[in-house]
């Protein structure tokens, strides 16, 4: 089995000892997004429905960089600091990945880096 580390500057660099994503046995698997801007690394937006937005447009750019969109991901698990954020989140979680409906866990977490109120992460088939 090989392993390919994916980058791309298109999505916030890793701030510690791991990668964006890992390609394995034609799957793309990503880091947890939080909503860092890929440029200045400061977090966007206040609420979870502003970064939820930023969140789900930086896994985009790592699934653009596999050659992915949001059709070919098969699972995501989304961490909330509070779960009362749920319908926000899933109103611009439905509007994103649209038609396309992946496997989803979504789970009440004591804190996330930077004190983001959501983190999500990914599998997706490489086509």
């Amino acid at each position: 089995m090989s392993l390919e580390i994916l980058h791309t500057d298109h999505a916030p660099a890793a701030i510690g000892p791991y990668a964006q994503a890992v390609k394995a046995n034609g799957f793309l698997f990503t880091a947890g997004q939080i909503p860092l801007h890929p440029e200045r690394t400061e977090i966007v937006g206040s609420t979870v429905a502003e970064q939820t937005e930023q969140v789900l447009t930086n896994l985009q750019a790592v699934l653009n960089a596999a050659g992915c969109t949001v059709r070919d991901v098969v699972k995501t698990t989304v961490f909330l600091r509070d779960m009362a954020d749920f319908a926000a989140m899933n109103e611009v979680y439905t509007r994103v990945f649209g038609e396309a409906k992946p496997a989803r866990s979504t789970v009440a977490v004591a804190g996330l880096p930077r004190d983001v109120r959501v983190e999500i992460e990914l599998v997706a088939v490489l086509p």
